[in-house]
């Protein structure tokens, strides 16, 4: 039985769509990375059923895809397909720049929404922009990140028949020599987004956690090869070198969409029996 409700938000009205019939079971353990990394629901069904569809990504500048111009800069969303069979398209509608909030403000999950089809997913990433608390467009408080995954990203999307997934803000590069580890990036928003994932029994991919496990196995100087760490004359289109410590080159795109679908693999969804063997080592 589904229920509809309407409440105010700042200058806008959202229209809450839930339906208890799209909620699933069980929470699925870690796949090697440390902590609850990932944790989603599950079932045996779910675990065998094969899938077909579409998985759209809702996110910023860390998973957009970029044109030959731009590399070797990349975002995780680009390099997903791959770790996946033909059976799944990856749409990736992700864009830099852009908040949770923004992201609706400006009709794009509308948009997602108008074509996400029953057995699609919808992974959400959100976290660097919510966070920048001098740019009026983009910021948006811990507290309503929470909300507009739960009520636009989580409940609307199960209302049209499709998953969501949501996923924590990937980490920065952002090292403690002191402990010799990488730091939590926007633990607020982490935390925020792993609270609703486990209040909503939505799938979660930790990516935050298994960001930072892998660069902590790597260490603070390789990781310059992850991110956008560029010299001057070493790639045509930044030809004055970049320093750039939230963005990735191609490398790090690669690694992180490789966490990202062996996050899925052991999610026990229809799409977990969809990842490729070479994703999960």
């Amino acid at each position: 039985m589904s229920r509809m409700t309407v409440v105010t938000d700042t200058n806008r009205r959202h229209l809450l769509l839930g339906t208890a019939g799209a909620l699933v079971t069980g929470v699925a353990g870690a796949l090697g990375i440390p902590g609850d990394a990932f944790a989603a629901p599950s079932s045996t069904s779910a675990r065998s059923a094969a899938a077909t569809g579409t998985v759209y990504i809702a996110s910023d500048s860390t998973a957009q895809s970029y044109s030959s111009g731009y590399y070797p800069q990349a975002g995780w969303g680009q390099k997903l397909s791959a770790y996946f069979t033909s059976n799944i398209t990856v749409a990736n509608r992700a864009i830099g720049g852009r908040s949770s909030r923004s992201f609706i403000e400006q009709g794009r999950l509308a948009a997602i929404h108008g074509v996400i089809r029953p057995g699609d997913y919808l992974f959400v990433q959100f976290g660097h922009n919510d966070a920048t608390v001098g740019n009026a467009e983009r910021y948006t408080p811990p507290a309503d990140y929470k909300e507009y995954l739960r009520n636009d990203y989580i409940r609307a999307t199960r209302a049209l028949g499709a998953t969501p997934v949501v996923v924590t803000p990937v980490s920065r590069r952002s090292y403690n020599a002191s402990t010799g580890k990488f730091n939590v990036s926007f633990p607020a928003y982490v935390d925020a987004a792993k609270a609703v994932a486990r209040e909503e029994n939505a799938a979660l991919v930790d990516l935050s956690a298994a960001s930072r496990a892998y660069l902590d196995s790597i260490g603070a100087e390789a990781s310059k090869a992850v991110f956008l760490w560029l010299a001057a004359g070493q790639y045509p289109n930044f030809p004055g070198g970049v320093q750039d410590d939230t963005h990735f080159q191609e490398r790090g795109a690669v690694e992180m969409a490789r966490l990202v679908s062996r996050a899925v693999a052991g999610l026990g969804l229809p799409l977990s029996g969809e990842v490729v063997s070479g994703a999960v080592r």
